[in-house]
Order: C-alpha cells, then sequence, then structure tokens
C-alpha cells in the first residue's frame, strides 16, 4: 500500500525546473518555427511557464509596494504585453535553436537552469532564474540572463532611471508607447 501511495505521489508531482525549460523550449520552438504562425500563438504558449506579473513585480523593486492595487494592475498589464511583443518579435520565424541543457540549481523556492543556445552556429550560455509561489505550485521562469546580461537587471536599471527622471507616471508611459511600437511591428 505504502508503496502504490508513494508511486502516487510521484506521478502527481509538479514537473521540476528543468522539465519547466525543456517543455518551454519545446513548445516555444514548435510555434515559432511553424509557417504562419502569429504573437498570440507564441504568447498562449508562453503564459504557460513565463511569470510575467513577477518580472514585473521585481523589475520596480522596492516601488512596487508604494503603488496602488491600480497601478500594480496597470503597471503589470503593460509589462506584460511589452514582454509578449518583445519575445514574439525576437522568436517568431527564427531558425531552430539547438538547447544544451545543463544543471538545475535548486535553492528553496528559487532556481536556476542552465543551457547552452547553439543558433546558426553561435553558442550563446542562457540561464533561467524559476520561483515558486510559497513553496507551491509550479515552477514559473521570472528572468533569463543571456551572456551574462539579465532582462531582469536591465529592466531595474531602466526603470529607476525613468522614474527618477520622469516619475512612475512617465515610466508608465514610456512602457506604453514602447509595447505600441513593438506592437505594429508584428
Amino acid at each position: 500500500m505504502f508503496a502504490s501511495l508513494l508511486a502516487a505521489v510521484i506521478l502527481t508531482a509538479a514537473p521540476g525546473p528543468l522539465d519547466v525549460v525543456k517543455s518551454g523550449n519545446t513548445d516555444v520552438q514548435k510555434v515559432a518555427t511553424t509557417k504562419g504562425a502569429t504573437a498570440d500563438q507564441l504568447s498562449k504558449v508562453v503564459e504557460k511557464f513565463v511569470d510575467f506579473g513577477e518580472l514585473s513585480k521585481r523589475a520596480l523593486g522596492d516601488k512596487w509596494d508604494k503603488l496602488t492595487a491600480t497601478q500594480r494592475k496597470e503597471f503589470s498589464s503593460t509589462m506584460e504585453g511589452l514582454l509578449r511583443a518583445s519575445y514574439a518579435q525576437k522568436a517568431l520565424g527564427q531558425a531552430k535553436a539547438q538547447v544544451q541543457y545543463g544543471k538545475e540549481n535548486v535553492e528553496g523556492n528559487e532556481a536556476t537552469v542552465g543551457t547552452t543556445v547553439n543558433v546558426n552556429r553561435d553558442k550563446f550560455p542562457v540561464d533561467y532564474k524559476l520561483y515558486r509561489a510559497d513553496g507551491k505550485g509550479d515552477w514559473r521562469i521570472y528572468d533569463i540572463v543571456t551572456d551574462d546580461v539579465s532582462l531582469l537587471e536591465t529592466y531595474q536599471g531602466q526603470f529607476r532611471k525613468l522614474i527618477a527622471d520622469k516619475g512612475f507616471d512617465g515610466l508608465l508611459s514610456t512602457l506604453k508607447a514602447k509595447r505600441a511600437q513593438l506592437e505594429q511591428s508584428l
């Protein structure tokens, strides 16, 4: 009886960080290399394993806590649209990338999965950073580090500068304009 219970628990366990990255990359490649694929189709796949809201929250850092619920929602929505459009623009129609998976490193509710991506004979390291809310549920990606450049840290630096220069409303305006520009180019 104990063996069957253990087997049931193992079979129903949520996929680990490495499995999330592998299946996510496979699903993205499938859509991105399909003739006639759209940004909307790609976004639906990416939403399964990337947490745009968490990326938005972490990108604002301590400023997040000072926002109203309405401001948080508007910022997250704007960031999600911007990131979707940016990702879709880069991924759609690209040659199929070969991904070599390295190790997963799990520390509590945070994890990193290392990969090497080969595109057109060029190789570059890509590390995925994931988290699990409250130590439960699915692992979700909140940051991607390419050639030691973190998407999250890049946004943090840009946002600090824009908030210092234009305030939060100026940052939001800038992001909305960039999102509209990217969405028009798709």
